[in-house]
């Protein structure tokens, strides 16, 4: 199947399935269907290879598979991939909402733009109403007020008189285009610091919004309640490694299957992970001054999304407070930094086993802290040997170094047992994600699944989910000599060459060739011949009817010697025997 008519196929998988979720209840979107049919496609227990032609038996179940998986709405595991594809759409990072405000304010103005450099005024109405447009085109530029606003206007002309007056126009006139819309890039950065300089002196500027008061109002009280739902996410991604610790070790009867509380932790532990990714925004936005009107909105989508996020979340509705207390009565609840602070003591000490292993300590690497830890930090032995349990690794207890990437365990004889067996370690992590899909973005494995690409913390601009892995082989081909040239190889500036070539031609014409084959050449001469290759024929009759006679046999004697005496001898058999 070519590539194309696989795209083709997905496409109508992901139609159906989309169509038939519609029918039993809510809209989803594209991207969450096509992520659950690659999360369904790469889980060994639903046993497909993507090796194999898809058969329209395969298709189904594939669909009844993707369909009741993402009609399951207490499924812990779809609020996780939900809330993924959720914040991939509605999250973007700094750089790129820059970028897409500023295009967004290019082409408000573009229109304008082209009227004022287009524009070839002549009288004075005409140089006039082009003088308009140049103030017209600076305050929507600058996003200072209106040009419906009488008091607007009436600064912004003044401001541009002072530094353009109407007497340049004739200069404006003559330059390029290119150099006119420099030249208002210019004017309009000059008009508004004016504006913005008489407003701090209030000398005007009334229609200027004043967006620092509105940041300060606003930043505390986002930031706010973000911290306070961080807080209390992370109280719950601790309580739930408690009860999921305590089921493994003691064998605790509980409620809710074990699995099902495993899911919800990865649920709780990537709602911790995205408000993190938020947070430092707030402080930024608080220490920046410069583009303030850009922050508002910036301000806004990320309060959004971390509203948005929290329809996700399904760790809460499991347990409530009540039960969780109940169940971890006698149980020491610790944070993060309690456990890594209760393993600080410990270090890696090489033995004649670990002769190989590379490790990493604070005291003898540079840049410790800024090492890019494998699965996020998480203890990868833990992660296998308490089948899925996240607990954070302590990079002081050291850092293995294999195959040039760099892993933290939670306690020294993990990272031992981990070292010793690397590499099976690191499949089972695989094989693990693989069952559960929410666990690729969770713990950064998309170099373990070509299908899928990181968030990155969202600061390279990269989508999050479905990203299509195609490789082609292209090449260009370029003319040697794109200009045409006169250049005559055979001229001949010299007519005394000219002559010696016409003798030697005329010479030539009366000689005979002669040819001799030496030991060198002798049967080195390349023959080629095409046949034709017999062709098979064939009739077909309406009876097939065949007799068994003697083979004629005669026998001509004394053809032999001088004298011709030949005799004929008829040696066929009879047909009676």
């Amino acid at each position: 199947m070519s590539r194309t008519q696989a795209e083709s196929v997905i496409r109508n998988i992901i139609r159906e399935i989309a169509q038939t979720c519609l029918s039993r209840g809510p809209t989803l979107s594209e991207t969450l269907i096509a992520f659950m049919v690659k999360a369904v496609v790469l889980d060994p227990r639903n046993h497909f290879n993507v090796d194999r032609t898809l058969t329209k038996q395969v298709v189904k179940k594939l669909i009844e598979i993707c369909v009741d998986r993402l009609m399951d709405e207490d499924s812990p595991t779809l609020n996780t991939i939900q809330m993924q594809v959720y914040f991939d759409m509605n999250y973007t990072s700094r750089r790129e909402f820059a970028d897409v405000q500023q295009k967004i304010q290019q082409s408000r103005v573009q229109s304008l733009s082209r009227d004022v450099t287009d524009t070839r005024a002549r009288s004075r109405e005409e140089l006039h109403h082009l003088y308009t447009k140049i103030a017209s085109y600076i305050i929507q530029r600058s996003n200072l007020g209106s040009n419906t606003d009488f008091n607007t206007v009436r600064e912004t002309t003044a401001a541009l008189q002072s530094v353009f007056p109407p007497s340049e126009l004739s200069t404006f006139m003559s330059l390029l285009k290119q150099d006119k819309e420099e030249q208002l890039k210019e004017l309009t950065l000059i008009v508004s610091g004016i504006r913005l300089f008489n407003k701090s002196n209030s000398r005007g500027g009334e229609a200027i919004r004043d967006v620092p008061a509105v940041l300060n109002e606003t930043l505390p009280a986002a930031a706010a309640d973000v911290e306070r739902e961080l807080a209390a996410c992370q109280r719950l991604a601790w309580q739930y490694t408690a009860l999921l610790e305590k089921i493994i070790e003691q064998d605790t009867d509980c409620p809710v299957q074990p699995h099902v509380l495993k899911h919800s932790l990865y649920n709780t532990r990537q709602h911790e992970a995205f408000l993190k990714i938020i947070l430092p925004h707030f402080t930024a936005l608080a220490e920046m001054w410069a583009g303030l009107e850009g922050e508002k909105m910036l301000l806004s989508m990320l309060t959004s999304a971390a509203s948005g996020l929290r329809g996700f979340v399904s760790a809460p509705s499991l347990l409530n407070p009540d039960q969780l207390e109940r169940l971890l009565e006698g149980e020491q609840v610790r944070s993060d930094m309690e456990r890594c602070s209760g393993t600080a003591g410990e270090r890696v000490v090489m033995t004649s086993d670990m002769s190989g292993c590379e490790w990493m300590f604070p005291e003898r690497a540079v840049n410790f802290e800024g090492v890019p830890l494998q699965y996020k930090g998480v203890c990868g032995w833990t992660l296998v040997q308490k089948k899925g349990l996240i607990v954070p690794g302590n990079p002081h207890v050291g850092v293995l170094k294999h195959r040039e990437k760099f892993y933290a365990f939670s306690s020294r004889s993990a990272a031992c047992e981990f070292a010793s067996r690397a590499d099976e370690y690191i499949t089972a992590v695989a094989e693990m994600a693989k069952t559960s899909a929410e666990l690729i973005q969770l713990l950064h494995l998309h170099q373990e699944f070509a299908c899928v690409t990181p968030y990155a913390e969202m600061q390279s601009g990269q989508n999050l989910l479905v990203k299509a892995i195609s490789k082609s082989d292209s090449s260009t081909q370029t003319e040697i000599h794109p200009l045409e040239t006169n250049i005559v190889k055979s001229y001949e500036w010299n007519e005394w060459e000219v002559r010696r070539k016409a003798i030697k031609l005329a010479n030539l014409r009366k000689k005979v060739t002669r040819s001799m084959q030496t030991d060198l050449s002798h049967m080195r001469r390349q023959n080629s011949t095409q046949t034709f290759l017999p062709k098979d024929a064939g009739s077909q009759t309406k009876r097939d009817g065949e007799s068994d006679v003697p083979k004629p046999q005669v026998y001509l004697s004394g053809l032999r010697g001088q004298e011709t005496n030949m005799m004929k001898v008829d040696l066929t058999r009879t047909i009676d025997e």
